[in-house]
Parts: C-alpha cells; sequence; structure tokens
C-alpha cells in the first residue's frame, strides 16, 4: 500500500499514473484518513491535466499551437478531498 499525504493547499503529490489495482491511503489535512484505488487516483490525474490543459490553452496531447514559448509539459498535484475515493 502507498501513503500520500495531502498538502495544507488540497492537493496531493502525483507525476505519473498509479497501477490500477494498487491501493493508496491518502492522510487528508483534516487528519481523516481514505483509502483510493489506484484507477480512481488516475482518474483524477488525468481530470486534473485536461483541466490544466484546457486553462493553458493546450490541445489534448498537451501541445501548444501558438507561438513558441517554454510552457510546463504535465502537472505534478492533484486536488483531492475526503469523499472523493468512490
Amino acid at each position: 500500500m502507498i501513503s500520500l499525504n495531502q498538502d495544507p493547499h488540497g492537493f496531493i503529490r502525483m507525476k505519473r499514473h498509479f497501477p490500477v489495482s494498487v491501493s493508496v491511503a491518502v492522510h487528508f489535512a483534516d487528519g481523516t484518513t481514505e483509502v483510493f484505488t489506484g484507477q480512481r487516483l488516475n482518474e483524477l490525474y488525468d481530470d486534473a491535466l485536461a483541466a490544466y490543459r484546457a486553462g493553458n490553452h493546450l490541445d489534448a496531447k498537451g501541445f501548444s499551437r501558438g507561438p513558441r514559448k517554454k510552457v510546463q509539459e504535465g502537472i505534478e498535484f492533484v486536488p483531492v478531498s475526503p469523499g472523493i475515493s468512490s
């Protein structure tokens, strides 16, 4: 089992997908703990990545179709809250 801690801003650090069958315990800032499946955290990661790309005018693959400039290609933090593990 993997353990992750929520930061004071409501995020967990997640740079990549977890294996689908793994269990991940998330310790929330309010002191509660909830167990997520790898699949559920991967869904939350994908939603956060899609929101990041939409907010930064990137296409579905993360490419900017505008003028050339350095653009962060991915995300590192995923928002979570108690009760969203199901």
